[in-house]
Protein backbone atom coordinates (compact mmCIF):
# COMPACT_ATOMS: atom_id res chain seq x y z
CA UNK A 1 0.00 0.00 0.00
CA UNK A 2 2.51 2.35 1.08
CA UNK A 3 4.75 1.22 -2.38
CA UNK A 4 2.06 2.23 -4.16
CA UNK A 5 1.10 5.81 -2.72
CA UNK A 6 5.20 6.43 -3.42
CA UNK A 7 4.54 5.16 -6.76
CA UNK A 8 1.74 7.97 -7.63
CA UNK A 9 3.54 10.34 -5.95
CA UNK A 10 6.69 9.93 -8.26
CA UNK A 11 3.93 10.16 -11.27
CA UNK A 12 2.42 13.17 -10.28
CA UNK A 13 5.99 15.02 -9.73
CA UNK A 14 6.77 13.60 -13.67
CA UNK A 15 3.74 15.37 -14.49
CA UNK A 16 4.82 18.59 -12.96
CA UNK A 17 8.17 18.63 -14.22
CA UNK A 18 6.86 17.91 -17.95
CA UNK A 19 4.20 20.73 -17.63
CA UNK A 20 6.73 22.64 -16.21
CA UNK A 21 9.19 21.93 -19.33
CA UNK A 22 6.36 22.75 -21.78
CA UNK A 23 5.56 26.08 -20.39
CA UNK A 24 9.04 27.19 -20.41
CA UNK A 25 9.01 26.26 -24.02
CA UNK A 26 5.78 28.02 -24.72
CA UNK A 27 7.43 30.80 -23.15
CA UNK A 28 10.41 30.71 -24.86
CA UNK A 29 9.07 30.39 -27.99
CA UNK A 30 6.52 33.40 -27.44
CA UNK A 31 9.89 35.04 -26.51
CA UNK A 32 11.85 34.50 -29.72
CA UNK A 33 8.69 35.30 -31.83
CA UNK A 34 7.91 37.95 -30.06
CA UNK A 35 11.72 39.38 -30.54
CA UNK A 36 11.51 38.21 -33.98
CA UNK A 37 8.62 40.36 -35.17
CA UNK A 38 9.91 43.50 -33.38
CA UNK A 39 13.32 43.31 -35.09
CA UNK A 40 11.26 42.62 -38.81
CA UNK A 41 9.15 45.76 -37.78
CA UNK A 42 11.57 48.26 -37.04
CA UNK A 43 13.64 46.46 -39.70
CA UNK A 44 11.13 47.73 -41.83
CA UNK A 45 10.01 50.69 -40.06
CA UNK A 46 14.15 51.45 -40.92
CA UNK A 47 13.57 50.69 -44.14
CA UNK A 48 10.73 52.96 -44.93
CA UNK A 49 12.24 55.99 -43.42
CA UNK A 50 15.36 55.58 -45.68
CA UNK A 51 13.37 54.94 -48.44
CA UNK A 52 11.51 58.26 -47.26
CA UNK A 53 14.95 60.47 -46.58
CA UNK A 54 16.43 59.36 -50.14
CA UNK A 55 13.23 60.75 -51.76
CA UNK A 56 14.21 64.00 -50.30
CA UNK A 57 17.76 63.65 -51.19
CA UNK A 58 16.00 62.98 -54.97
CA UNK A 59 14.07 66.54 -54.78
CA UNK A 60 16.60 68.61 -53.44
CA UNK A 61 19.04 67.66 -55.66
CA UNK A 62 16.34 67.71 -58.66
CA UNK A 63 15.26 71.57 -57.15
CA UNK A 64 19.43 72.69 -57.47
CA UNK A 65 19.31 71.42 -60.59
CA UNK A 66 16.48 73.58 -61.44
CA UNK A 67 18.18 76.69 -59.45
CA UNK A 68 21.17 76.24 -62.14
CA UNK A 69 18.41 76.44 -65.25
CA UNK A 70 17.58 79.83 -64.27
CA UNK A 71 20.74 81.55 -64.22
CA UNK A 72 20.81 82.93 -67.81
CA UNK A 73 24.51 81.13 -68.78
CA UNK A 74 25.22 79.68 -71.81
CA UNK A 75 26.27 75.99 -70.69
CA UNK A 76 29.04 74.21 -72.63
CA UNK A 77 28.16 71.22 -74.47
CA UNK A 78 29.79 69.00 -71.93
CA UNK A 79 27.68 69.97 -68.73
CA UNK A 80 24.62 70.08 -70.76
CA UNK A 81 25.24 66.18 -71.47
CA UNK A 82 26.06 65.86 -67.56
CA UNK A 83 23.13 67.37 -66.78
CA UNK A 84 20.75 65.49 -69.24
CA UNK A 85 21.78 61.91 -67.73
CA UNK A 86 21.56 63.56 -64.41
CA UNK A 87 18.27 63.95 -65.03
CA UNK A 88 17.76 60.76 -66.52
CA UNK A 89 19.27 59.03 -63.09
CA UNK A 90 16.98 61.17 -61.00
CA UNK A 91 14.01 59.89 -62.87
CA UNK A 92 14.78 56.49 -62.41
CA UNK A 93 15.73 56.98 -58.58
CA UNK A 94 12.13 58.34 -58.23
CA UNK A 95 10.39 55.66 -59.81
CA UNK A 96 12.60 53.22 -58.02
CA UNK A 97 11.59 54.74 -54.47
CA UNK A 98 7.93 54.55 -54.88
CA UNK A 99 8.19 50.46 -54.95
CA UNK A 100 6.36 49.43 -52.30
CA UNK A 101 8.78 46.57 -51.30
CA UNK A 102 12.74 47.45 -51.16
CA UNK A 103 15.09 44.69 -50.84
CA UNK A 104 18.31 45.83 -48.77
CA UNK A 105 20.39 45.73 -51.91
CA UNK A 106 18.33 47.90 -53.75
CA UNK A 107 18.46 50.28 -50.89
CA UNK A 108 21.72 50.43 -50.84
CA UNK A 109 22.55 50.68 -54.58
CA UNK A 110 19.68 53.55 -53.70
CA UNK A 111 22.12 54.82 -51.37
CA UNK A 112 25.13 54.47 -53.35
CA UNK A 113 23.42 56.43 -56.89
CA UNK A 114 22.11 59.54 -54.40
CA UNK A 115 25.12 59.80 -53.01
CA UNK A 116 26.86 60.41 -56.16
CA UNK A 117 24.22 62.39 -57.87
CA UNK A 118 24.85 65.09 -54.79
CA UNK A 119 28.31 64.91 -55.57
CA UNK A 120 27.28 65.59 -59.12
CA UNK A 121 25.22 68.26 -58.09
CA UNK A 122 28.12 69.23 -55.62
CA UNK A 123 30.44 69.63 -59.06
CA UNK A 124 28.35 70.64 -61.16
CA UNK A 125 27.46 73.83 -59.49
CA UNK A 126 31.10 74.73 -59.05
CA UNK A 127 31.87 74.60 -62.66
CA UNK A 128 28.39 76.94 -63.29
CA UNK A 129 30.01 79.58 -60.52
CA UNK A 130 33.55 79.55 -62.64
CA UNK A 131 31.65 80.03 -66.05
CA UNK A 132 30.24 82.72 -64.03
CA UNK A 133 33.08 84.21 -63.62
CA UNK A 134 34.48 83.86 -67.01
CA UNK A 135 31.48 85.30 -68.52
CA UNK A 136 31.93 88.17 -65.87
CA UNK A 137 35.77 88.37 -66.68
CA UNK A 138 34.82 88.10 -70.63
CA UNK A 139 31.95 91.34 -70.26
CA UNK A 140 34.33 93.28 -68.25
CA UNK A 141 36.57 93.10 -71.17
CA UNK A 142 34.14 93.43 -73.64
CA UNK A 143 32.98 96.94 -71.97
CA UNK A 144 36.83 97.90 -71.46
CA UNK A 145 37.18 97.41 -75.21
CA UNK A 146 34.43 98.88 -76.43
CA UNK A 147 34.73 101.70 -73.94
CA UNK A 148 38.25 101.93 -75.61
CA UNK A 149 36.91 101.69 -79.10
CA UNK A 150 34.10 104.77 -78.54
CA UNK A 151 37.11 106.87 -77.30
CA UNK A 152 39.26 106.03 -80.21
CA UNK A 153 36.16 105.81 -82.66
CA UNK A 154 35.22 109.32 -81.27
CA UNK A 155 39.17 110.11 -81.43
CA UNK A 156 38.84 109.05 -85.47
CA UNK A 157 35.65 110.98 -85.88
CA UNK A 158 37.54 114.28 -84.37
CA UNK A 159 40.69 114.11 -86.36
CA UNK A 160 38.26 113.33 -89.64
CA UNK A 161 36.55 116.33 -88.79
CA UNK A 162 39.94 117.94 -88.26
CA UNK A 163 41.27 116.98 -91.13
CA UNK A 164 38.19 117.92 -93.46
CA UNK A 165 38.47 121.39 -92.50
CA UNK A 166 41.92 121.69 -92.59
CA UNK A 167 41.64 120.34 -96.27
CA UNK A 168 38.68 122.75 -96.49
CA UNK A 169 40.90 125.78 -95.46
CA UNK A 170 43.64 123.85 -97.85
CA UNK A 171 41.48 123.97 -100.76
CA UNK A 172 40.33 127.27 -100.31
CA UNK A 173 43.67 128.93 -99.56
CA UNK A 174 45.06 127.60 -102.52
CA UNK A 175 42.11 128.74 -104.79
CA UNK A 176 43.02 130.89 -107.83
CA UNK A 177 42.12 134.57 -107.19
CA UNK A 178 42.32 137.27 -110.18
CA UNK A 179 42.83 140.51 -109.37
CA UNK A 180 42.76 144.07 -111.75
CA UNK A 181 40.13 142.52 -113.77
CA UNK A 182 38.90 144.77 -116.93
CA UNK A 183 36.55 144.01 -119.26
CA UNK A 184 36.58 146.07 -122.87
CA UNK A 185 34.34 145.59 -126.13
CA UNK A 186 35.73 145.50 -129.35
CA UNK A 187 35.05 145.46 -133.06
CA UNK A 188 36.71 143.86 -135.88
CA UNK A 189 37.73 145.21 -138.85
CA UNK A 190 38.16 143.78 -142.59
CA UNK A 191 41.79 143.41 -141.94
CA UNK A 192 41.14 141.56 -138.85
CA UNK A 193 42.35 144.76 -136.51
CA UNK A 194 40.71 144.77 -132.90
CA UNK A 195 39.64 148.05 -132.52
CA UNK A 196 38.31 149.23 -128.20
CA UNK A 197 34.90 150.55 -129.06
CA UNK A 198 32.37 151.32 -126.32
CA UNK A 199 28.89 151.62 -128.36
CA UNK A 200 26.84 148.50 -128.59
CA UNK A 201 26.04 148.36 -132.05
CA UNK A 202 29.39 148.08 -132.81
CA UNK A 203 30.76 146.18 -130.52
CA UNK A 204 31.62 142.16 -131.55
CA UNK A 205 33.21 140.63 -128.86
CA UNK A 206 34.49 141.33 -124.82
CA UNK A 207 38.24 140.92 -123.95
CA UNK A 208 38.78 140.21 -120.27
CA UNK A 209 42.42 141.44 -119.01
CA UNK A 210 43.36 140.19 -115.18
CA UNK A 211 46.13 138.70 -113.44
CA UNK A 212 46.24 135.98 -111.41
CA UNK A 213 47.75 136.66 -107.44
CA UNK A 214 50.55 135.13 -106.20
CA UNK A 215 49.84 131.50 -103.98
CA UNK A 216 52.52 129.00 -103.18
CA UNK A 217 49.22 126.14 -102.07
CA UNK A 218 47.68 126.62 -105.67
CA UNK A 219 49.84 123.88 -107.62
CA UNK A 220 51.60 124.92 -110.70
CA UNK A 221 49.83 123.44 -113.39
CA UNK A 222 46.98 123.76 -116.36
CA UNK A 223 44.03 124.99 -114.88
CA UNK A 224 40.60 125.57 -116.88
CA UNK A 225 39.43 128.93 -116.30
CA UNK A 226 35.30 129.51 -117.15
CA UNK A 227 33.63 132.59 -117.84
CA UNK A 228 29.76 133.75 -117.54
CA UNK A 229 28.55 136.50 -119.51
CA UNK A 230 25.38 138.23 -118.28
CA UNK A 231 23.65 141.21 -120.16
CA UNK A 232 21.88 143.88 -119.43
CA UNK A 233 18.80 142.39 -118.47
CA UNK A 234 20.99 139.67 -115.98
CA UNK A 235 20.10 136.57 -118.77
CA UNK A 236 23.50 134.33 -119.34
CA UNK A 237 24.31 134.62 -122.82
CA UNK A 238 26.05 130.45 -123.11
CA UNK A 239 25.59 127.37 -125.05
CA UNK A 240 23.00 124.89 -123.67
CA UNK A 241 25.30 122.29 -123.86
CA UNK A 242 28.61 124.25 -122.03
CA UNK A 243 28.37 122.95 -118.32
CA UNK A 244 30.90 122.67 -115.36
CA UNK A 245 30.97 122.37 -111.64
CA UNK A 246 30.79 125.52 -109.50
CA UNK A 247 29.36 126.66 -106.19
CA UNK A 248 28.55 122.93 -105.59
CA UNK A 249 26.10 122.65 -108.55
CA UNK A 250 26.33 122.77 -112.24
CA UNK A 251 26.14 126.04 -114.12
CA UNK A 252 26.57 127.06 -118.01
CA UNK A 253 29.53 128.93 -118.92
CA UNK A 254 30.16 131.40 -121.74
CA UNK A 255 33.54 130.49 -122.69
CA UNK A 256 36.23 128.17 -121.43
CA UNK A 257 40.19 128.84 -121.89
CA UNK A 258 42.94 126.93 -120.61
CA UNK A 259 45.68 128.68 -119.07
CA UNK A 260 49.21 127.81 -117.25
CA UNK A 261 49.62 129.03 -113.21
CA UNK A 262 53.18 129.33 -112.60
CA UNK A 263 52.48 130.85 -108.83
CA UNK A 264 53.16 134.39 -110.22
CA UNK A 265 51.78 137.88 -111.10
CA UNK A 266 51.38 137.30 -114.80
CA UNK A 267 48.86 138.90 -116.80
CA UNK A 268 46.27 136.79 -118.67
CA UNK A 269 43.39 137.54 -121.34
CA UNK A 270 40.40 136.02 -122.59
CA UNK A 271 38.13 136.72 -125.36
CA UNK A 272 34.03 136.26 -125.88
CA UNK A 273 32.76 136.76 -129.19
CA UNK A 274 28.70 137.22 -128.35
CA UNK A 275 26.76 135.10 -130.91
CA UNK A 276 24.35 137.64 -130.63
CA UNK A 277 24.02 141.37 -130.85
CA UNK A 278 25.06 143.41 -128.12
CA UNK A 279 22.73 145.51 -125.64
CA UNK A 280 22.67 148.47 -124.36
CA UNK A 281 23.84 148.77 -121.22
CA UNK A 282 25.98 146.93 -118.26
CA UNK A 283 27.52 143.48 -118.70
CA UNK A 284 28.69 141.67 -116.49
CA UNK A 285 32.11 139.06 -116.64
CA UNK A 286 32.36 136.19 -114.07
CA UNK A 287 35.54 134.18 -114.09
CA UNK A 288 35.89 130.52 -112.29
CA UNK A 289 38.16 128.30 -111.80
CA UNK A 290 38.62 124.89 -109.82
CA UNK A 291 34.83 125.54 -108.82
CA UNK A 292 35.04 128.48 -107.13
CA UNK A 293 34.65 132.11 -108.21
CA UNK A 294 37.85 134.24 -109.06
CA UNK A 295 36.83 137.45 -110.13
CA UNK A 296 34.08 139.68 -111.34
CA UNK A 297 33.77 143.15 -113.49
CA UNK A 298 31.76 144.63 -115.56
CA UNK A 299 31.06 146.84 -118.66
CA UNK A 300 28.56 149.94 -119.56
CA UNK A 301 28.19 150.03 -123.63
CA UNK A 302 26.23 153.18 -125.10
Amino acid sequence: MLNQKVSNNSGDRNKIYFLIIVIVALLGTNAYLYFRDKHESERFVSANTEKDRLKLEVEKIEVELDKINIINILLTDKLLEEQKLARIKIAELKLALQKGQFTQGELLNAQKEVKELKEFVKNFSEEIVKLQEENKNLKSERDNLLTSFQVVNEKAKNLAKKNSELTEKVKAASLLKAFNMEVSAYRVKKNGKQVEVNQAGSAKKLIVKFNIAPNTLAKKKYYKIYMRVFDPAGNLVADANNMFDADNQQMQYSEMSILAHKNDSDFYDMAWVNPKEFMKGSYTVILYADGETMSRSSINLK
